[in-house]
């Protein structure tokens, strides 16, 4: 079978009542797109790949909550992918609280920062990443569906469970707080191009 002959929704519906064959053809086809937009959001390849394999856990804990839009669930996949980070990035707040609380070591040499700066990849996607998180959870989804991943206004709203009139409005405000964040980065090239159809 074809990648264009693939009845998304019917593997859908056989995953939902257990069929594990048809969950793992979803997970083949939309695995890379998930980890895509875990790794834009963390920078991390292992980050991103544990992620991503949260992300179908719940898909697969959750069969009868998910979301199909337009025959897929593609944009269900991705609004989970931007809460799991969340909670990634709340996990690591608690665990760097936990340790700022333990006495300092003494000083040594650490040669693993220009390591760990290369691996990080870019100043630039450091600071694309951090405006992106600094936007609330609406702005991040909207964000992500219709510019990121090129979802339409209409297939976003369905995914997100609101009407299509809120989601051009959310990412009208979206657009205009992610300009005015990025503001001390104005040298630069936009942060985000493109818009939802």
């Amino acid at each position: 079978m074809s990648e264009d002959d693939f009845d998304e929704a019917a593997a859908w519906s056989s995953a939902r009542g257990g069929d594990g064959p048809a969950f793992a053809s979803l997970f083949d086809r939309h695995r890379d797109r998930v980890f895509g937009h875990a790794l834009r959001l963390l920078g991390q390849r292992h980050d991103a790949e544990d992620v991503t394999a949260l992300v179908f856990l719940e898909a697969w804990r959750k069969r009868d909550a998910v979301r199909v839009v337009d025959g897929s669930i593609i944009g269900w996949l991705l609004v989970t992918t931007t809460y799991t980070v969340r909670n990634h990035h709340r996990s690591l707040r608690r665990y760097r609280s936990a340790l700022s609380k333990l006495p300092m070591p003494g000083p040594q040499d650490d040669h693993a920062g220009r390591v760990d700066d290369a691996i990080d990849g870019s100043a630039r996607d450091r600071q694309v990443r951090e405006v992106f998180s600094r936007l609330s959870r609406q702005d991040q989804d909207v964000i992500t569906l219709c510019i990121m991943e090129g979802l339409t206004t209409a297939q976003a709203a369905q995914s997100l469970g609101v009407p299509e009139g809120t989601v051009k409005s959310r990412l009208s405000r979206a657009r205009k707080r992610l300009a005015e964040l990025a503001s001390p980065l104005a040298n630069d090239e936009p942060i985000l191009e493109g818009g939802a159809r």
